[in-house]
This record gives C-alpha cells, sequence and structure tokens, in this order.
C-alpha cells in the first residue's frame, strides 16, 4: 500500500497559531477561560500518545521515538508503551 503524503508541519504550524492567538485571547479574559486553555496540556499529550502508537504500528522503533522527541529510547517507552499498548 503506498504511504501518503500528508502536509504534517504546515498542520501544526497552524495548530500553533491557534494556540498562541487562545493565550492572548485568555490574557484579556476571565479564570474560567483560562482553565479552558490549560485543558489543551491533556488534549495534547493525547495526540501525541496516538502519534507515538501509530509510529509504533508502522514499525518505528523506540530509539527512531525517542530521536524525534529528543529523549533516550528508554524514557520513550517508559512514558508511552503503556499508552501505545492500550
Amino acid at each position: 500500500m503506498a504511504r501518503r503524503e500528508v502536509e504534517t508541519s504546515v498542520y501544526i504550524a497552524f495548530a500553533k497559531r491557534i494556540i498562541r492567538r487562545a493565550g492572548e485571547r485568555v490574557a484579556q479574559a476571565d479564570d474560567w477561560d483560562l482553565a479552558e486553555l490549560a485543558s489543551v496540556y491533556d488534549d495534547l499529550g493525547d495526540a501525541v500518545a496516538t502519534a507515538v502508537a501509530g509510529l509504533r504500528a508502522q514499525g518505528h522503533s523506540w530509539q527512531y521515538i525517542g530521536d524525534a522527541l529528543g529523549i533516550s529510547r528508554q524514557a520513550a517507552q517508559q512514558r508511552f508503551a503503556e499508552k501505545v499498548s492500550a
């Protein structure tokens, strides 16, 4: 099966711009909005775990994933192995 090409870096750059702008808007808002913005941490953690699971399913090693995240192979495996197998 041919692997489809995805403009992931453009998509991620867009998401980063939205998150930065959300921070600017919350700076003008109230504490409830701050709590909503802070909940993005959980969503981002879930998104990274999903990406790691997908890379593992494609056969990428823990070393590959650790290198991509700037952490050791062991740290990547300890952080994501349970989430990937779930």
